[in-house]
Order: C-alpha cells, then structure tokens, then sequence
C-alpha cells in the first residue's frame, strides 16, 4: 500500500471520507496528517493558531474515519507547557510529532527536553530540514548537521524531510553519522529517517536520490515518500506525478521493487511504531 508521509491540515471541518477519496485517485491507501501549526508560526498567517487542545482534537477527528489516517501533532517545543502537550497527545493516542526550527536551534536546552519526553513515550518526530520558505531568516536552524544534537535524545526516531534541500549532500553525511553512532553508544539507538517530501525542485531530483541511494551507506529501510499536500484539497495531480517521478528514478536504479514498496508505504509505518521491525544496518567506518 503506498502511504503519504507528509499531508498538512488547513482550516476548516474535517472531511476524512473526501480525503480518502482523493488519495484513492492518486493511488494512495492513507498516510500522515500533521496538525495546525502552533503560535510560534502567527506573524506567517492572518490569523491567531488554534489552542494546542483544539489543534489535537482537530487532527484526531481528521483520522478517526480512516484506518490508515495518522495523526501528527505539531509542536513548539519551547512553549512553556510544552511537556504537557505531549503527555496530552500521548494519552489521546497521538502517532507522532511535528517540528519546525523556525526561532531556535535543534540542540535548544527546552527543545531536546520536549524531545527526551517524546522519545520516552516512544513516538517519532518529523523535523523540517532544508531551506524554510516563512519569509523570515531562520534556515539557518534547519541545515542537517544542526540536527547532531539529537544524538543526545536515547531510543528516538526522527526524520528529516524534504531531502534538506537544498543540503542534501550534508543530510546524507549526517545519516551516515547516525549510523555510525549505532556502534559507539551504550545508550538506546536514535534512528534517523530520510523523509524525501519535496523540496527538491524536478531538475535537482535525479541526483539527490542517486547520491542517497548509491552512496553506499545502509538506506533502504530509512526512506519516506511524501507530497506535502494539504488537505482539504489534496493535490491529486502533483502526489501522481511525484510518485511516478521517483518510481522512475529508483526503478532505473535498479533497486527492485521491494525497495519501491519500502519508500512508498512500508518505512512509514515503521517510522510510526507499527510494526516492532527494527532494520538491520551496516555500520560505515572510516577506511573500510
């Protein structure tokens, strides 16, 4: 089944069964609905963000009709009650959590708080990386090296979306990082997902899946397919013509079709927590 990991909800009623729909006409079983955005992002919108409560409940309602509907909440992990934001979600049966480092660093002393209290939980989160179009300066938070600091987070699952563009070259040293930290730490492993949501305009494409694919370093079972289509309004066409666009790409290659499956359906649900499947890797070192 191919999965959307990236959908972002808008204003208005939720309408589950139309949005079934549609993904069905873009050949798409289900996927990720990331809430409302939080406070912080105001000066982006003409209008005030929802209460955390009311953005939960929002997202949850959104899901309920859809067996393979899951529910991110997005999160300001330096709010002040942001702790209890996570301990509601949780208790309500969130999948997982959004991030956007639009104000701060990943490393933020109240930011790897809030995340310690994810990873405790067991839930994932999926941070923005790349160039951050809010028209204010603030990419300078979301480049992937930034994102090392999340190696002092045991036991979390993470990934960064939109292949970081237009760093992909560095988002890859940093996912070989993370691998090879699988062999030095004592600690619970934290495990990092390439979410390849555009991003990448079509003509950067062929090369930044060519370069994750091919570089040699343990990707297959780490690697996310998203649209980061809204809903209401999901945009058929463009999810279409992103996945026939990367089948292409990956197919020529020649990765077979079970790497496909993975990317398109199979790594999300193990980025959520739904399978116990936890992926075996080579561990890169310098020299071998």
């Amino acid at each position: 089944m191919i999965l959307d990991g990236h959908i972002h909800l808008t204003d208005g009623d939720p309408a589950p069964d139309a949005l079934l729909t549609d993904l069905a006409a873009a050949g798409v079983g289900g996927g990720v609905l990331i809430s409302q955005r939080p406070a912080c992002f105001d000066r982006t919108s003409p209008r005030p963000a929802q209460p955390p409560a009311v953005r939960l409940q929002h997202v949850l309602d959104w899901c309920a009709a859809g067996m393979n509907l899951y529910p991110l909440f997005w999160i300001d992990p330096l709010e002040p009650d942001a702790l209890d934001q996570v301990a509601l979600a949780v208790s309500r049966g969130i999948a997982g959590f959004k991030v956007i480092c639009a104000h701060f660093p990943p490393g933020h002393p109240d930011a790897l708080r809030t995340f310690r209290a994810i990873a405790d939980a067991g839930r994932p989160i999926l941070f923005h990386s790349g160039i951050l179009w809010d028209g204010q300066p603030s990419s300078q938070f979301n480049r992937p090296a930034g994102f090392e600091a999340l190696l002092d987070v045991p036991g979390l699952r993470f990934a960064l979306a939109h292949i970081s563009w237009p760093w992909c070259d560095e988002l890859i040293a940093v996912y070989g990082k993370f691998l090879n930290a699988l062999g030095r730490s004592r600690a619970a492993p934290v495990e990092m997902f390439v979410d390849i949501t555009p991003g990448t305009p079509p003509i950067y494409r062929q090369r930044a899946l060519t370069d994750l694919f091919t570089v040699g370093y343990d990707v297959a079972d780490h690697v996310i397919f998203g649209s980061d289509c809204h809903a209401p309004g999901y945009n058929t066409w463009w999810a279409k013509e992103w996945l026939q666009r990367d089948a292409e790409i990956l197919t020529g290659l020649d990765l077979g079709q079970d790497a496909l499956d993975k990317v398109q359906g199979e790594n999300l649900r193990r980025f959520l927590g739904l399978t116990d499947q936890r992926a075996e890797r080579a561990i890169p070192r310098p020299g071998a």
